[in-house]
């Protein structure tokens, strides 16, 4: 399962009722956080969860309504005791700008590996998650990010003693790893039925719609997804900012066949999303209006 907490919704400057964009997912005891607006300890101590385990930060670009909470971040896991690396993900530039702001944050017990993207899709394994970066189409470079919890086959007993497979090698199989069996070599494709369907979380933010965006939210569990504007006749603004108005939004996840949509990144001029759901939930019936803290926990379809 994937625990998901969208910990700010707001575009542009922190509102005393909505902090700056930041989502955080749980999985198998490892946090990933996406982007760090300002207000993003605050968000997350609301929420309850931790600090410490955040091993993985995303970046989608670096305007600072994305990354200014990040130095505040980082002193907080050092004075948390976090001893482990952190790695950290976004576009290329990403630790000449992370190194200029520890400049107020120079000491950490810990250390940052960088992951700088540079093509237009890019997938990275770590922790457990599959990371699909891909670009979108911002004023600056910008990424959006889809995590998957892939989950392997169901273990057939017969096939391992099949095999001849002692019942002490089965937990290493299931785990994903080769035995030695008699001198044979036995992989966990011998004894694994066929791959079962995972967990797909997609967030996408400050961008025009895009075809990237649409492949990679292709039935995803839940699309988050920018919705910069609510109101009628803010579309060219939309266009001439490079973000989305709430009915693009909706056409992206009807296009893209999600289960789910959630707006993000509203406009400080919007007060209350939910007014202006109406035409989304025509083209989108299951889309809702973000708030920060607001939750869900993703299954496997058997759970």
């Amino acid at each position: 399962m994937l625990d998901i907490c969208l910990l700010g919704t707001g575009g542009m400057m922190p509102l005393p009722y909505r902090w700056l964009t930041a989502l955080m997912v749980r999985y198998n005891g490892s946090n990933l956080l996406i982007d760090c607006g300002e207000g993003t300890q605050i968000a997350i101590k609301e929420k309850g969860w931790s600090f410490k385990p955040i091993d993985i930060i995303c970046f989608t670009h670096y305007h600072a309504d994305h990354i200014s909470g990040l130095p505040g971040l980082l002193l907080t896991m050092g004075n948390a005791e976090r001893s482990e690396p952190l790695t950290l993900i976004g576009p290329k530039g990403l630790e000449r700008v992370v190194n200029a702001l520890r400049i107020i944050a120079p000491e950490l017990p810990f250390s940052i590996n960088f992951i700088e993207l540079s093509e237009a899709k890019e997938t990275i394994h770590q922790n457990g998650y599959r990371i699909e970066a891909f670009r979108v189409n911002h004023n600056v470079v910008c990424y959006g990010y889809s995590v998957w919890i892939d989950r392997i086959g169901k273990f057939l007993p017969e096939k391992a003693r099949e095999y001849g497979v002692p019942l002490k090698f089965w937990n290493l199989l299931q785990k994903g790893n080769s035995v030695e069996v008699d001198g044979q070599v036995i992989t966990p494709d011998m004894v694994l039925g066929e791959k079962r369907k995972g967990i797909h979380l997609t967030y996408c933010t400050d961008s025009r719609p895009t075809a990237s965006m649409i492949e990679a939210a292709k039935e995803a569990d839940l699309l988050i997804c920018e919705g910069m504007y609510g109101e009628d006749g803010k579309e060219a603004k939309a266009k001439e900012y490079k973000h989305m108005t709430f009915l693009e939004a909706a056409k992206v996840a009807e296009e893209a066949k999600a289960k789910r949509m959630w707006l993000t990144h509203y406009s400080p001029s919007l007060m209350k999303a939910e007014e202006f759901m109406s035409g989304v939930k025509e083209i989108f019936p299951t889309a809702e209006p973000g708030k920060d803290g607001k939750s869900m926990t993703l299954y496997f379809e058997e759970e």
